[in-house]
């Protein structure tokens, strides 16, 4: 398919290399079948409301290395504004052909029944937590756990002086990626995940075993992780405009616990939002740019309704209802390799 006019939107929480999805896929585009492309602003908000920008070789030079995305995102539904005759409106007025939808699990969700209901999309996988099926990995976690590593990393310094524990906090809504890999690079005496209920019992034992052989214990949570004694996940903050608990707070809700349990100097630090901003590490930079040339020739082969995705180091492309299934959580084997290291 020769010249086709494609809309480009990125949907959900920000994760550094969108731009170098974008850069990617306006590139390729242009050079290899003379494709033009039009840029959604804000998500599906832009398609909804008809908030454009023009995207050409000028508008996304350079734009590979920057963090965050050029033409803005949001969480805003379709449904919620119209839905997909709303969308094929706004498409037909604006003469684009097909959109590339960079999102993660609740966009590209919302993607699959913007394709059902007639309206031709190709996805392409966004979120720092890593938590999509169909694909091994997603750019912004390379980069999240990156951020985590180094921060984790000085925490222990400001441990060790101190001879304190320190609960370090990361993001990865209900899934333990990030704190598992950040975990790990780092050397934590304890990672806890979502995928694994703990007692206050055992988080006693490891900290107190690393204690007492001379270590100020680091222990790394992830945001969605519960309590073997708690019923739901520790959420203060309300719900997102997705209706969806904003999680946060938990490493909070620990060090007081451990403190009590073993009498060391328990300290909180929840990393937040600094694990998905700034400049992309080379490893996303790569993967994104990949990505976005396959969504432009996933495109061009009308390959609608799927996503593109990394299998070991192929770039494929499979069915969108592989990346919304399920989540992709921490095997237990997994978790269970990493406990070798506990203590």
């Amino acid at each position: 398919m020769e010249g086709m006019r494609l809309g480009i939107l990125t949907s959900g929480g920000d994760a550094p290399g969108l731009n170098a999805v974008i850069r990617g896929a306006v590139l390729t585009g242009e050079r290899t079948a003379g494709h033009s492309f039009v840029g959604f602003r804000n998500g599906w908000q832009g398609v909804v409301e008809d908030d454009t920008m023009p995207l050409s070789r000028h508008q996304v030079k350079g734009i590979n290395k920057l963090g965050g995305t050029i033409i803005g995102t949001s969480r805003t539904n379709p449904y919620e504004h119209g839905g997909a005759e709303r969308v094929k409106e706004v498409l037909a007025k604006n003469e684009v052909d097909a959109l590339i939808v960079v999102g993660g699990e609740g966009s590209l969700a919302g993607a699959q029944e913007l394709y059902k209901d007639g309206v031709p999309i190709i996805g392409v996988p966004k979120t720092i937590d890593n938590d999509l099926g169909g694909t091994d990995y997603t750019f912004g976690f390379d980069t999240a756990v990156g951020i985590a590593t180094e921060a984790m990393d000085r925490l222990r310094t400001t441990g060790e002086s101190h001879s304190r524990c320190m609960v370090a906090e990361v993001m990865g809504r209900h899934v333990g990626w990030i704190a598992l890999h950040s975990g790990l690079a780092v050397g934590a005496h304890l990672i806890l995940i979502p995928e694994r209920k703990t007692s206050m019992d055992e988080i006693t034992h490891y900290v107190k075993g690393a204690y007492d052989r001379g270590r100020a214990p680091l222990v790394v949570v992830a945001e969605g992780f519960q309590l073997a004694s708690m019923d739901t996940v520790h959420s203060e903050l309300g719900l997102d405009e997705a209706g969806r608990p904003r999680l946060g707070g938990i490493a909070n809700l620990l060090a007081p616990l451990i403190d009590e349990a073993t009498g060391i100097e328990t300290r909180a630090t929840t990393l937040g939002h600094i694990q998905r901003g700034g400049t992309p590490s080379a490893f996303d930079r790569v993967l994104a740019t990949r990505f976005g040339m396959a969504a432009v020739h996933a495109a061009q082969a009308s390959q609608w309704g799927h996503m593109v995705s990394v299998r070991g180091t192929d770039i494929v492309v499979v069915g969108l209802e592989e990346a919304v299934g399920s989540l992709k959580v921490v095997p237990t084997e997994r978790y269970d390799e990493a406990a070798l290291l506990f203590g």
